[in-house]
């Protein structure tokens, strides 16, 4: 039974200065390299979820006054790219764009800053983006050349470096998360979502998209349309999973079946203030509450959730009894796993749909995908406040709190 408490009543209650979010969208989630997405650049990824958006509610782009977006692996922070996908997505060159790498809460951190512009007055209507080609972003131009032996000498600084495989090997060995529970979870994780997508649960948050694939071996190109996440499976087990060879440590319990997937993808998020919504007569699908960031040791980066999700709680005043359910990243199901224990949440209010196990993670994506689906779910199950959160690479988690109101 959901929750009364004054805090959650408070959250609920309407007010003209609201920021609300009148559309969530996102393109479908493809392997990296080898999905539907493999031959189709980030910028265009973002323009189709860009134009999206707007269309979906028929606003006037000119009307969009910035745009935040979340991208991490393009030299540059694809700044140029997201300024170009946004005027190819009919956007007016009067709009204004950034783009902000917070690693695996980029898109999150996109929505966050749209928000606080908007509650701060600086703006009326923005939108809050994240996109990552993992097949286009990976490779030596995605890395330094090198780094200062003296800042490296700092051994928080040099624990930045740590693969992140490794980090969830020390979370899993640090608090005890073993294997089998390890599995057990990425296994439901995919039978969560081979079920979701099976019912036709994702349609309403992704916009089909035709892209074009080229054949490696013919080198013919052909059109495709990419609606479904590619990498979500049928028939994963725990039993299945227990088959598969450590990846980063032989003896280790991190693999490729409960670690995230490199994943090419899209989403943005349309938020303005409630007054200008009601002016223009747009749909309400909820809205942003707030957000929080905090820092961990780079070493256990994965515990991000477990500090970042009872930090935006407290600033609400919201118990965890008081949310409906939380969309919490699966960046490695140890410390999925480790945050939802540490916090105390059943784990039946977490990823109700599948995570990133299932479904992928493209690093800068990601926190406004979760938006989408989180509004997404909350109309099917007729829930009303939810929190999404992530982990982050060198060290840092971030959770934001919204309300549906469909």
């Amino acid at each position: 039974m959901a929750s009364t408490s004054a805090a959650r009543a408070k959250i609920l209650q309407k007010n003209d200065n609201d920021v609300v979010i009148v559309s969530a969208v996102r393109t479908a989630m493809t392997k990296a390299r080898k999905g539907g997405f493999k031959d189709t650049r980030p910028e265009l990824l973002l323009s189709h979820v860009l134009r999206a958006a707007y269309q979906k509610v028929n606003l006037d782009p000119k009307l969009i006054e910035d745009i935040a977006v979340g991208n991490v692996l393009p030299a540059g922070g694809g700044a140029s790219q997201a300024r170009m996908a946004a005027l190819h997505a009919g956007i007016p060159n009067t709009s204004a764009i950034n783009t902000v790498n917070r690693q695996c809460s980029s898109g999150l951190t996109a929505v966050n800053q749209i928000a606080n512009e908007i509650l701060a007055g600086e703006i009326d209507i923005g939108v809050g983006a994240g996109v990552e080609s993992m097949t286009f972003g990976f490779g030596p131009s995605a890395q330094p050349d090198g780094y200062s032996d003296e800042v490296l000498s700092n051994q928080e600084s040099e624990d930045c470096l740590i693969p992140m495989g490794i980090t969830s090997e020390n979370v899993a060995a640090d608090f005890g998360i073993g294997r089998p529970e390890q599995d057990a979870f990425a296994a439901k994780s995919f039978q969560k979502a081979a079920a979701a997508q099976k019912a036709g649960k994702f349609r309403d948050e992704i916009v089909p998209v035709k892209a074009t694939v080229i054949d490696p071996k013919t080198e013919q190109a052909r059109q495709v349309l990419v609606d479904a996440d590619d990498g979500v499976r049928e028939g994963v087990t725990a039993e299945s999973l227990a088959k598969l060879k450590p990846a980063f440590s032989k003896d280790g319990a991190t693999h490729a079946g409960n670690a995230s997937q490199v994943s090419d993808g899209a989403a943005a998020v349309l938020l303005m203030r409630r007054s200008v919504a009601k002016r223009l007569g747009l749909p309400v699908l909820g809205k942003w509450v707030a957000g929080a960031v905090v820092g961990v040791p780079p070493r256990i980066m994965g515990i991000g959730p477990a500090v970042a999700i009872p930090r935006v709680l407290q600033k609400t005043g919201l118990s965890k009894e008081d949310v409906d359910f939380f969309e919490i990243n699966e960046a490695f199901a140890s410390q999925a796993v480790y945050s939802i224990k540490a916090i105390g949440i059943p784990f039946e209010k977490v990823n109700r749909h599948g995570g990133a196990i299932a479904m992928g993670h493209p690093l800068g994506c990601t926190g406004a995908r979760q938006i989408a689906t989180g509004l997404n779910i909350s109309k099917q199950y007729g829930d009303k406040i939810f929190v999404t959160s992530m982990c982050i690479g060198s060290g840092m988690g971030m959770a934001a709190v919204f309300a549906n109101e469909q």
